[in-house]
C-alpha cells in the first residue's frame, strides 16, 4: 500500500537532485565565464540548500519511524 507513496517521494527526490546538479553545473559555467562573485555565491548557496532539502526529505520519509510504531 505504501509503494505508490514512496514512488511519489522518489520522483520528488529525483527532481531535487536534478536541480542540485543543474546548480552545480551553473556554478562551473559561471566561474569559467568570469561571472560576478555574487552570482556564483548565490548558486553555490542554492546548491547547498537543495542538498539539505534532499537530506531532510530522506530523513522524514525513508528513515522516519511510522506513527503506528511510536505507541504501545
Amino acid at each position: 500500500m505504501d509503494e505508490p507513496h514512496f514512488a511519489e517521494i522518489d520522483v520528488t527526490m529525483l527532481y531535487i537532485e536534478e536541480a542540485r546538479v543543474r546548480a552545480e553545473r551553473a556554478v562551473a559555467t559561471l566561474r569559467s565565464a568570469g561571472a560576478e562573485t555574487h552570482l556564483i555565491e548565490a548558486l553555490e548557496e542554492s546548491q547547498q540548500e537543495l542538498s539539505l532539502v534532499a537530506k531532510r526529505l530522506r530523513q522524514g520519509t525513508f528513515f522516519a519511524v511510522p506513527s503506528a510504531q511510536t505507541t504501545l
